[in-house]
């Protein structure tokens, strides 16, 4: 397994600065944020490391030049909006991006992109399998023309009382990815997948990796707590930034030796990338790159 780096913690940095610290720090693989470049719509949104608009020939053998000379890896393009947003005009902007992405990565020789299946939050899961099949299958189609994978991850997007109460990612439970795997089978369709998504839903998270060894293209190594206090206050229909918090590995409740055992059971060989979401290291650069240090480190035990 290759240990690398969400690049949307460093969002204060460009692509060089990104790369460089990467792989000053034992790193050999970042997944690059690829947003429109402009005004971001949440925390950890619109970081814009490469800009995909514009991505040609030359562009690409410049990026992919720096990196090689690092010995750092691009292992996806990232981009985590809504494609399944009931406001049509934003559902399209998203799309198109995302197909932008896709021809970037084509271009560049990355062959995974990262990303959400989206939801309108107001509908049945049922209702948005209709609509996902409709969105998703020419995007699918098009990644598979252009040799490249689409790696979903299983974040609910359910944190706050805006997505609330359906959130904004449909893709979130093993019996709602073998429906989508049943309505989209193409092999470049799979899994994005964060095990702490799962710790707050009160589910298993090991036993998927079984079932969905095929489809798992890209990992993330991010931790959560939930506090049981809280929940016993507010229980499980609350917003659940009420009695959860994003940590570092080894901060929360995920059991890391059991994850990446599994993993190895499977012959997992891909990127596994650390996500730093904790907010008690945001104050600044210096802890970011503190919180940076401590997860690789806490990882590293497992991959090594």
């Amino acid at each position: 397994m290759k240990i690398g780096l969400n690049s949307a913690i460093l969002a204060d940095l460009n692509f060089e600065e990104v790369i460089n610290y990467a792989s000053e720090n034992g790193f050999s693989c970042v997944e690059m944020m690829c947003w429109p470049v402009g005004k971001a719509e949440r925390r950890y949104a619109g970081v814009t490391h490469i800009d995909v608009s514009d991505m040609d020939v030359e562009k690409a053998g410049y990026i992919n030049s720096y990196a090689k000379s690092k010995k750092v890896e691009i292992s996806a393009l990232g981009y985590y909006p809504n494609p399944l947003d009931p406001d049509k005009e934003k559902r399209q902007f998203y799309i198109e991006h995302i197909m932008k992405i896709i021809t970037a990565a084509s271009i560049l020789g990355v062959d995974t992109v990262t990303t959400f299946i989206g939801r309108d939050k107001d509908k049945t899961i049922e209702e948005n399998l209709i609509i996902f099949e409709s969105v998703w299958t020419p995007i699918i189609q098009y990644a598979e023309e252009n040799n490249v994978r689409i790696a979903i991850e299983n974040c609910p997007m359910l944190f706050t009382n805006n997505e609330w109460p359906g959130g904004l990612n449909l893709a979130t439970t093993p019996r709602i990815w073998r429906k989508m795997f049943e309505l989209i089978p193409n092999a470049n369709f799979g899994l994005n997948y964060d095990p702490s998504h799962f710790v707050w839903q009160q589910m298993d998270y090991i036993k998927p990796i079984y079932e969905f060894k095929d489809r798992i293209f890209h990992v993330h190594i991010k931790d959560i707590k939930v506090y049981k206090d809280k929940l016993d206050d507010v229980g499980i229909m609350a917003v659940p930034l009420q009695y959860i918090s994003p940590k570092l590995p080894g901060l929360g409740d995920v059991n890391w030796g059991k994850y990446i055992s599994a993993l190895t059971d499977i012959k997992y060989k891909g990127a596994v990338c650390l996500e730093i979401e904790d907010k008690t290291f945001e104050d600044s650069l210096e802890s970011i790159k503190k919180a940076i240090t401590i997860s690789r480190n806490y990882t590293n035990q497992f991959l090594l």
